[in-house]
């Protein structure tokens, strides 16, 4: 399956819902660890099961890869269901996550923050592991998503 043909699908999901969320922002690492911890963000791993694999998942994140199907539905569906709390988006460098980000702006959802840095550390920062945030194993973190949001 091609980057286009997922991107056309999940822009295709955006134009039939109805986003009503707040405004977005980025967020470091570090920022999203303690929001994690304290509860209130819904922190979404957008990078492949490849990459989730090489380098574990943070720890609470929600591993959605971006290349699946149902990716956009995915996404929404965690968005919708967590109207109270901060969603987040994060990958290997922040280049995807802020592509995703700025998708999502250009489409009226504003409630997703971008944390830049990424999962390894680029141009915006050192990153989560870097950082030293705790991470968990692909499989953990699969175990820990809402069932509905799993690959049947």
């Amino acid at each position: 399956m091609n980057r286009r043909a997922i991107l056309s699908g999940f822009l295709a999901f955006l134009a039939v819902s109805k986003p009503v969320f707040a405004e977005g922002g980025v967020l470091t690492a570090k920022e999203a660890a303690q929001a994690i911890d304290a509860g209130d963000l819904i922190l979404i791993d957008i990078r492949t099961p490849q990459e989730w694999q090489e380098t574990g998942v943070a720890t609470g994140a929600w591993p959605l890869d971006m290349r699946d199907q149902k990716f956009g539905q995915r996404l929404m569906a965690t968005l919708q269901r967590n109207p109270d709390k901060q969603v987040a988006v994060i990958c290997r460098t922040g280049r995807r996550s802020a592509y995703i980000v700025d998708v999502l702006a250009q489409n009226g959802v504003r409630k997703v923050y971008d944390v830049s840095e990424g999962m390894v550390g680029g141009r915006n920062g050192e990153g989560w592991i870097a950082a030293g945030l705790p991470t968990i194993t692909a499989k953990s973190a699969m175990s820990n998503l809402p069932s509905d949001l799993r690959k049947p």
